[in-house]
């Protein structure tokens, strides 16, 4: 399959994602044919996300379209998704861009030395992965199919990966326990001498894999935690069928020793929205 299309099915995926924690919480949506966005509503300055999910000719009308959405959603906050890296949302008002590595790991066997899985559907047993940290602790990575392993799971990544909007960590405020409902979410939690580290999500749309806020606990990172994590994750959620995540800049190296290559970059905006 060609990059383009690859590119393509990894922004369906997000916007999948976040459409599915929409449907959760209770946000309100918005699709147009080029781009998603999700309304978060917990409180009046929570985050508005917007994924561009095709190719533009014209910067100009997807900013244009952002700017009456934003207007009229009294948008405060604004994070933007923009694999194709040709928008100027300066106007809207300050903020930050990050530039990231889109990874793809296309189908095959297990790597890194984990062993090889069939895909297990959700719901079914998996059994634990364990492996070694580099301080030689023992981490055991399970899905989680309970409300109390997935708020473990929640924890982690509220205090890990941070989201700093949702700390201190409040139980099903960030990701509700009837997110693992949603088809294709499953959740991931290692443990080490049963005090959850890491942990992340994946999203299977039926074509692809996403993995999702990959997180390890302050006092555990630098042992190869999430790495374990991500690893035992894609051992089961759907080998058959290609992956996809963006990597930090400390990230990137560790995912490509579990088979993930660069793609391209994607350019992520967060604003504060000037007169929001």
């Amino acid at each position: 399959m060609n990059t383009d299309r690859r590119l393509e099915q990894a922004n369906d995926n997000s916007a999948s994602f976040w459409l599915a924690q929409a449907r959760v919480h209770g946000w309100q949506t918005r699709v147009r044919p080029g781009w998603t966005a999700v309304r978060g509503a917990r409180t009046p300055d929570d985050v508005h996300r917007v994924v561009i999910t095709r190719p533009y000719a014209e910067p100009g009308l997807v900013e244009r379209e952002l700017t009456e959405l934003v207007a009229e959603w009294s948008t405060v906050s604004l994070a933007v998704e923009d694999l194709y890296g040709g928008l100027d949302l300066h106007p809207f008002g300050p903020g930050r861009v990050s530039v990231m590595p889109v990874m793809f790991r296309e189908p095959g066997p297990a790597v890194d030395g984990a062993a090889e899985h069939g895909a297990a559907e959700h719901g079914a047993v998996v059994p634990p992965a364990t492996s070694r940290t580099r301080d030689g602790s023992l981490l055991t990575v399970v899905e989680a199919l309970d409300a109390d392993t997935f708020a473990q799971v929640e924890r982690v990544i509220v205090d890990g990966f941070p989201l700093p909007a949702r700390q201190p960590w409040v139980r099903g405020d960030a990701l509700p326990w009837r997110l693992l409902a949603e088809p294709g979410c499953r959740g991931w939690l290692g443990s080490i001498d049963g005090d959850p580290v890491g942990a992340c999500l994946t999203y299977d749309d039926g074509l692809m894999t996403g993995v999702y806020w990959v997180a390890t606990l302050p006092g555990r990172r630098g042992q190869g935690v999430g790495a374990a994590v991500t690893r035992a994750a894609l051992a089961h959620a759907h080998p058959d069928r290609p992956a996809t995540l963006v990597a930090s800049t400390l990230g990137e190296p560790v995912y490509r020793k579990l088979g993930f290559t660069e793609s391209a970059r994607t350019c992520r905006w967060s604003l504060a929205v000037a007169g929001g």
